[in-house]
């Protein structure tokens, strides 16, 4: 194991295999490619040579350098081709079938100083070791597709694993310019481990009809950044996968959230694996597209009989950073605004903040200083709810308290003229609960915008049993004018985005509890595994602890699953005050301002 990994050999040359082959050829290593399917290594080899023509025709290589690479690369339909690799890396179906006969026949091949690496991102390694002679020099090396782009490499030791060997995978890792992180032995690892559980919450919510696919994935890439929803993703990773990764996961941990939700099963059994058969939960131009066709499931333009109201003025109540944000949203967009707070100096104080926020827009070149100007002009600072006497949209932007929105929206009624919406921005209450405090439950309905309101797009649009069509109409048509994506959702607790997020931040929490990784492995798996704009304990710092256990707390009440349980590592945090950025110490300690 001291020898250099110089001749390395890759088994399986699909998508991924093929993907690490072209970073270590590119790195300088001699690399065999095996596959029993002529056809596959074919492919491989054409995917390289196209690989590095774009680099040179992007100068990023020369066409010199593009040669050597590819005659680095040579592939073979015979595993013996293996006999002189110091490290062999295996990439071959989910299977431990399959993969334990290719460790026994590897045994016979190469030599006892050469290192096995499984490829495998839901199989035990430990499993995989012990099959083989010299169970000391399995580990597993799981890269990220597409493997040249994808900076994480996960290296996987099982209690067999020789410390040498580890070394000399990670020490690979780097040299080719990954971001390796030791993990030991468990379905799905780091990234898989936190990653799957939320694609199957995602799946399950789809599947229980609560919203559409394209408002699932559209809440999720706008209220949280990533860079696609978790369907979509779930199609790229393919259904089936995705089904053997969780079956492995909830194997280990009996968690009712690692249990495949029911659709994945559907889909699989009947072929529809996603992308590389067409068809999954989108429908694609054909096997293996990323083009996206219509389909029955595909929305349609609303064909509603029921009109939306006429919304000329806006009334927002609060005077927080959030009230504030939404009402300059509603300005910019044309409305005339009512900020009301509890005291004329509280709605001034409001007003200066969006004042602050349209100057930063003009010295960033956003905005006009007449446009400035004339958004300013339209919203009046209120020291009373009584200016709403005459706006056609009422929205509450106070504190997360059920008590306290009861209470504003009951007096929104007495106030506001007949006819008026009233809207509440609650990200975990039942909206229901907030309307009954009202004589017109019909005309209540849930506007969760996110923060900060003028930056980010979405709007989750939670209408109650109780909500009159043509309201639910008006808030969406609202939506659309103020430059908002609006997403349908049902009144239960986390909408669409926390019912997602929070279970997998709260996941994240417990692989910290249970000494599995580090902080800062976990957010830099999830960062270049995931391609999260965060980490979650960065994010969990930056949403507030605090805010986070009442969150998961409202969930686990609605869901009752004991897999939603806070953690209690979180728990302990809020009790001692360590509540993230804002008091200077959470997950991490910060820097007082």
């Amino acid at each position: 194991m001291d020898t250099p990994l110089s001749t390395i050999a890759v088994v399986g040359l699909g998508t991924m295999g093929t993907g690490i082959a072209e970073v270590l050829a590119r790195a300088g290593h001699e690399v065999i490619g095996i596959d029993i399917n002529d056809a596959a290594a074919r492919q491989a080899v054409a995917a390289l040579e196209a690989a590095t023509a774009r680099a040179v025709r992007r100068e990023r290589i020369t066409e010199e350098e593009r040669s050597d690479i590819l005659a680095r690369f040579r592939t073979f339909g015979d595993l013996q081709a293996a006999v002189e690799a110091e490290l062999v890396i295996e990439v071959v179906p989910e299977s431990y079938e399959i993969k334990q006969q290719l460790f026994r026949e590897l045994d016979a091949i190469v030599s006892p100083t050469a290192i096995l690496a499984t490829g495998t991102n839901a199989l035990s390694v430990t499993r995989l070791a012990a099959e083989s002679l010299h169970p000391e020099r399995v580990l597993g090396l799981h890269f990220f597709n597409p493997a040249p782009a994808m900076k994480l490499v996960e290296v996987v030791s099982s209690v067999l694993t020789a410390p040498p060997a580890v070394e000399a995978v990670t020490a690979l890792a780097r040299s080719l310019g990954k971001e390796p992180v030791a993990v030991g032995d468990r379905p799905g690892f780091v990234a898989d481990g936190l990653l799957f559980g939320y694609l199957n919450q995602a799946a399950a919510m789809y599947e229980a009809n609560y919203a559409s696919r394209e408002d699932i994935d559209a809440a999720m890439k706008l209220g949280c950044g990533l860079p696609m929803g978790p369907l979509t993703l779930l199609d790229l990773i393919g259904i089936d996968t995705a089904r053997t990764v969780l079956e492995a996961m909830y194997s280990a941990s009996h968690d009712r959230l690692h249990a495949p939700a029911p659709i994945l099963r559907q889909l699989s059994e009947a072929g529809l694996t996603g992308r590389k058969s067409g068809r999954g939960f989108y429908t694609y131009t054909e096997s293996g597209s990323q083009t996206v066709v219509p389909d029955a499931l595909t929305p349609r333009e609303s064909t509603s009989a029921a009109d939306g109201r006429a919304v000329r003025s806006v009334g927002v109540a609060g005077s927080g950073t959030m009230a504030s944000g939404i009402a300059e949203v509603f300005a910019k967009a044309g409305y005339d605004v009512v900020l009301a707070a509890r005291s004329q100096e509280k709605a001034d104080t409001a007003k200066g903040r969006i004042a602050k926020s349209l100057e930063r827009s003009v010295t960033k070149g956003r905005l006009t200083a007449e446009a400035r100007d004339e958004t300013l002009a339209r919203i009046t600072a209120a020291g009373s709810l009584d200016a709403f006497a005459d706006v056609d949209l009422a929205v509450e932007a106070v504190a997360e308290d059920l008590s306290v929105k009861q209470q504003l929206l009951g007096t929104m009624d007495k106030v506001c003229k007949p006819g008026a919406v009233l809207a509440t921005t609650t990200s975990s209450l039942p909206v229901v609960a907030i309307a009954r405090a009202t004589s017109r439950p019909q005309d209540v309905i849930g506007m969760h915008f996110f923060n900060p309101a003028p930056a980010m797009k979405l709007v989750e649009v939670v209408r109650t049993v109780l909500t009159a069509d043509d309201v639910h109409a008006t808030v969406r048509e609202v939506c659309v004018k103020v430059r908002k994506h609006p997403v349908d959702c049902g009144d239960r607790a986390g909408f669409i985005v926390n019912a997602l997020l929070f279970p997998y931040l709260n996941n994240a929490i417990k692989m910290v509890e249970e000494h599995y990784a580090s902080l800062d492995d976990i957010d830099a798996a999830m960062k270049l595994g995931g391609g999260y704009p965060m980490g979650p304990f960065e994010l969990l710092d930056v949403v507030g602890l605090d805010v986070s256990l009442a969150i998961e707390k409202v969930l686990h009440s609605e869901f009752r699953d004991p897999g939603l349980a806070p953690a209690p590592l979180l728990e302990h945090l809020v009790a001692a005050g360590c509540l993230g950025r804002k008091t200077g110490r959470g997950f991490r300690e910060y820097a007082r301002r």
